[in-house]
């Protein structure tokens, strides 16, 4: 199957995940993103507007930002630099290009969030010709500007808080695309991290870093990723199997444990959600576990590339009062992944960190004292006014007026 395909069709016919066939390996030499997307997109009818696609997604900064002091060696990798102030831009603007591209037909987006992933999605498709965007989140378990984010667009976007958790939100969208009345009335796709055209892109950003840093301190880094459904884990394995100088893999997780538990026993068991702090990795059943897995179907190799530690509520609070104190304000998430860093041997990691602070302000600003600057993208989002709709945790709640543009 083709790329345009797999993004097109969102989910397998069987419910299953789409994953590349083969994994082109890197020569060596310096990162340029397009070549390194290029083999994936071989003969398909977004190869000749790629480069266009990179240029007009991914056209903000991701620096990496080199820490001193305990943390000497260790690297951050800013992901929030772009439209909503999260990572999940990266994935989302990537794969509205290229829905743009395929089709001038109208498609319905169903996408389902537990916080990041649906404003991003909402930008990157809002105002776009015959996209019908429907967001799921799931009611109270948002933060107040996450919340803002993912109800402040109109026109195309529209946006419901579902009497439920994320996996409710999850299973009502894979629920749509195999249910006979959405599949005869709609044109359906998913802009979740289950579209292999969201966790594409997320690989250029480790390839990148990972070439970065090693170029700097001559050694090949391990990441440090905040995890929650595993997209962006998985992105990073993906890279790894490309043959980009990476190390080990260590998801953080919040308590929500299902990876942990995996790499303890070996048996994938869906958990039931916890809230935390870390909202957007509230994730019980985690959809990319089954990529993981199918990158790595014997637990022994898995375990050997990857670690995953849980963190909890007490222990994010603790990181982000220590982290303003050695001058790094982490929002919620990348507190996970900061606080598993110092737990670490060895000095070669990279900490990847996922949404701006700014986005969690009734978290951070009590701890560590002080008001985050907004940045100026989050800011315009901020004074919009708000649309959504409650509905019980059910498909056939959805009324059938969302699916009209």
């Amino acid at each position: 199957m083709s790329i345009s395909s797999a993004i097109d069709a969102g989910l397998a016919p069987d419910g299953g995940l789409y994953v590349p066939e083969l994994f082109p390996q890197y020569q060596g030499g310096s990162f340029d993103i397009v070549e390194t997307l290029a083999p994936f997109f071989e003969g398909d009818p977004l190869a000749p507007y790629l480069k266009e696609i990179c240029e007009n997604a991914l056209n903000f900064p991701i620096p990496l930002r080199k820490l001193t002091g305990k943390f000497s060696g260790t690297a951050v990798l800013e992901l929030y630099h772009g439209p909503t102030a999260a990572f999940k831009d990266v994935g989302a603007r990537f794969l509205a290009e290229c829905q743009s591209r395929l089709h001038q037909d109208q498609r319905t987006v169903l996408v389902a969030t537990s916080g990041d992933t649906g404003g991003a999605v909402a930008a990157a498709f809002f105002g776009r010709k015959n996209f019908n965007v429907i967001i799921l989140f799931p009611k109270g378990m948002v933060s107040a500007r996450q919340l803002q984010q993912l109800t402040c667009w109109g026109g195309n976007v529209k946006a419901f808080a579902v009497k439920g958790t994320f996996d409710d939100c999850q299973r009502m969208a894979k629920e749509a695309f195999a249910d006979p009345w959405w599949k005869s009335n709609t044109t359906l796709t998913s802009a979740n991290s289950i579209n292999i055209g969201r966790l594409i892109p997320q690989m250029t950003y480790y390839a990148r870093a990972s070439i970065e840093y090693q170029k700097e301190f001559g050694k090949s880094p391990g990441f440090i990723i905040p995890s929650g459904n595993l997209g962006n884990a998985v992105a990073a394995l993906w890279a790894k199997k490309m043959g980009f100088p990476i190390g080990k893999i260590i998801m953080a997780t919040n308590a929500n444990k299902s990876v942990p538990d995996y790499l303890r026993t070996g048996v994938n068991t869906p958990h039931t959600t916890i809230n935390t702090l870390a909202n957007a990795m509230d994730v019980g059943n985690p959809s990319n576990l089954e990529r993981a897995i199918d990158l790595y179907p014997n637990i022994e190799d898995f375990r050997k590339d990857v670690e995953s530690f849980s963190v909890s509520d007490e222990e994010i609070k603790s990181e982000i009062i220590e982290g303003a104190k050695e001058g790094n304000i982490w929002c919620p998430h990348t507190a996970t992944a900061a606080h598993v860093r110092k737990t670490l041997n060895g000095d070669a990691w990279i900490m990847v960190s996922t949404a701006h602070p700014a986005k969690f302000e009734t978290i951070v600003e009590p701890l560590i004292g002080k008001t985050v600057e907004i940045p100026n993208e989050l800011a315009s989002l901020l004074s919009k006014p708000s649309h959504y709709e409650e509905i019980d945790a059910d498909l056939k709640a959805i009324p059938k007026s969302a699916l009209k543009l």
